[in-house]
């Protein structure tokens, strides 16, 4: 399954309002450094709880099978729309409700095609994410995210270690999602 983020989550001036406090830097000059750790810590946070924290747009490419499959993403908020890949690349529009495809959120979300197509796979496009935006982010996944930041900021030289510090993952462990296979 390929996934690509269509629109990727934007923390905004509160979550990096929140990163220079916690930093005590009052000054403009490292706040492109700043986001772009932010952005960072998200990817990473993303990847160790196998949820994504703040809201965004992908879109993931399923075989031409008709099994149920388990989308990557999640948690899905809404899948927004479908297409079938030609051979060619092409791209044609399917219906999200008719006789071309089924699906279901629950904890994941999982989508079945109803009825045999040809080419190279189903462009499924979603809006994933735990929060809309960075305050309505719960707070331990904020504060891990900030942490994870600041740590890195804090090591522009790359002496430590490479994994987040265990103040951050006991912070992210209770929304991690373990899955097998």
């Amino acid at each position: 399954m390929q996934r690509t983020i269509v629109q990727p989550p934007v923390p905004g001036d509160a979550a990096l309002a929140e990163l220079k406090h916690w930093l005590g830097i009052t000054r403009p000059n490292e706040d492109e450094t700043l986001n772009q750790l932010l952005a960072t810590s998200l990817a990473i946070c993303e990847a160790f709880t196998g949820k994504t924290p703040l809201r965004q747009t992908v879109e993931e490419t399923i075989p031409l099978v008709s099994d149920w499959q388990e989308l990557v993403s999640r948690p899905v908020q809404n899948i927004t729309a479908a297409a079938l890949i030609a051979q060619d690349g092409a791209r044609t529009t399917l219906a999200l409700s008719g006789d071309a495809l089924e699906w279901r959120i629950g904890t994941s979300a999982c989508i079945r095609l109803l009825r045999p197509f040809e080419g190279r796979g189903v462009a499924v496009q979603m809006v994933v994410g735990i929060a809309a935006d960075w305050n309505a982010l719960p707070a331990p996944l904020r504060h891990g995210i900030v942490r994870l930041a600041a740590f890195h900021f804090r090591d522009r030289e790359g002496k430590s270690a490479t994994v987040p510090p265990a103040s951050v993952t006991a912070l992210w462990r209770p929304w991690r999602e373990v899955r097998l296979g």
